[in-house]
């Protein structure tokens, strides 16, 4: 009897000390607090408010390999020297075979008469020394004839040796001078062949009363002068037409070699790939190549400074930006966890997005599945109204509805609001227990020293 009227005494006692046992929830109030039940429809009115996420810094959007790139090199410097194009194989295109036959005195040739004179051998001898040495009386002129003193002009141009002996042993019958002479030809200038390009002298030579040859010809030129044996070709030029022969065709072939040159041909030894050019213009593009290859490889490096530098420059403003955040100076948005969870804190709001009721409840470990009451989950949120500043509106969610925690991924959270848990009634009770005992015991024992 004793017992229950301590206990009824101490509940008495604290009840009228007002240190009972208070647990927080959330009760409507009208003009204060609505409570609207959270349902797909009403997510959709909650996720309706505007809110624009806080961007994370534009340096965390940079990157180190952006900025100007490689720099030119700079204008690359003109070859000095033209490519060698190696031509296609050449075509052998001989001349036809000729006979030009004995050899016909023309205009500008010199001969050498020499008429028996009397006197002794010495002195015949002598004349006709003198007789080679002066021969400007002895040039065909352009006339075609020769000026013989006490003879007069005798025409001999077109003939052959044979008929102007002939023809000169009758002029000197007919002037009654002794017709005992001898006719030669000391000077052949009316007929020739040109010569040209890659030989070593370029000459003209004369056609004499042997017949000229093609070798003979380019041996008076002093041999064909060039490395180029592959691409050279030797060109006739006779009578409007033009003759191609190889130069490893004309050195293979010894027939090619004895073709018999006429008055007036030209030859030329071309080549249209000079060898040494192509070596030097190979040369010059190897260097440009260099010079290019050079200009990228210190255009890279400067690069790449560039970028070592940026990087270091961007991975300085994030750290900063890191130790600002661990220093909590830096503006953010936050909700508020408080009630049954596993610890009451606050959670930042992501940058860039938003974040759900789901994304708080389970960074923070969720709440306490022994202690809160899943049927009073709710999110506190300032919804002033014209007339009502300070209207909340709590969001309830009723968890113990396992269906309903889906809900929880789709309701948005916005700044400051307050994501409470209430307790369950056992809990409630072992608090209330929990703080009663100790009291009733000091009670009771003082009671009792009475």
């Amino acid at each position: 009897m004793l017992k229950h009227l301590v206990l009824v005494v101490g509940l008495a006692s604290l009840g009228g000390c007002g240190v009972a046992y208070i647990s927080p929830k959330v009760t409507e109030a009208e003009g204060k607090l609505r409570i609207v039940p959270l349902t797909s429809d009403s997510v959709r009115v909650a996720n309706g408010s505007s809110y624009q996420p806080k961007e994370i810094p534009s340096v965390f959007f940079a990157n180190a390999g952006g900025g100007r790139g490689l720099r030119g090199a700079g204008a690359t410097p003109e070859p000095s020297i033209d490519r060698q194009n190696r031509p296609a194989v050449m075509e052998t295109r001989l001349p036809p075979p000729v006979n030009p036959g004995p050899y016909e005195i023309g205009i500008g040739d010199v001969l050498l008469l020499a008429t028996k004179t009397p006197g002794n051998t010495v002195e015949e001898l002598s004349g006709l020394l003198a007789a080679q040495n002066s021969r400007q009386g002895y040039t065909v002129q352009d006339d075609g004839a020769i000026a013989i003193p006490d003879v007069g002009r005798v025409d001999l141009v077109g003939m052959t040796l044979e008929e102007a002996e002939a023809q000169l042993f009758q002029s000197l019958v007919e002037n009654q001078i002794d017709p005992t002479f001898s006719l030669e030809i000391a000077e052949f200038n009316s007929r020739r062949v040109s010569l040209g390009g890659a030989v070593a002298r370029p000459t003209v030579v004369p056609i004499s009363l042997t017949s000229l040859t093609l070798d003979a010809a380019l041996s008076a030129a002093g041999g064909i002068n060039t490395k180029d044996l592959d691409y050279a070709s030797i060109r006739l030029y006779r009578d409007g037409s033009l003759y191609q022969i190889p130069l490893n065709e004309y050195l293979r072939r010894a027939d090619v070699q004895k073709t018999r040159l006429v008055d007036g041909d030209s030859i030329f030894v071309d080549t249209e790939f000079e060898l040494d050019k192509a070596q030097s213009y190979f040369q010059e593009q190897i260097k440009l190549a260099e010079f290019r290859q050079q200009s990228r490889v210190q255009a890279l490096n400067e690069l790449n400074a560039e970028v070592g530098l940026r990087r270091g420059a961007l991975n300085e403003s994030r750290q900063n930006y890191r130790a600002q955040l661990e220093m909590d100076a830096v503006d953010r948005d936050y909700v508020y966890l408080t009630g049954e969870v596993q610890r009451p804190s606050r959670f930042a709001l992501p940058f860039g997005r938003t974040a759900t009721l789901a994304d708080a409840l389970y960074d923070s470990n969720g709440f306490n599945n022994e202690k809160a009451n899943p049927s009073q989950l709710y999110v506190l949120r300032s919804s002033p109204e014209p007339g009502n500043s300070d209207l909340v509106t709590a969001w309830h969610l009723n968890g113990s509805d396992a269906g309903n925690l889906i809900l929880s991924t789709r309701m948005e959270l916005r700044p400051n609001d307050v994501v409470f848990i209430a307790e369950q009634p056992i809990t409630r009770w072992n608090r209330v227990v929990q703080q009663l005992v100790p009291s009733l015991l000091t009670t009771g024992g003082a009671l009792a020293a009475q």
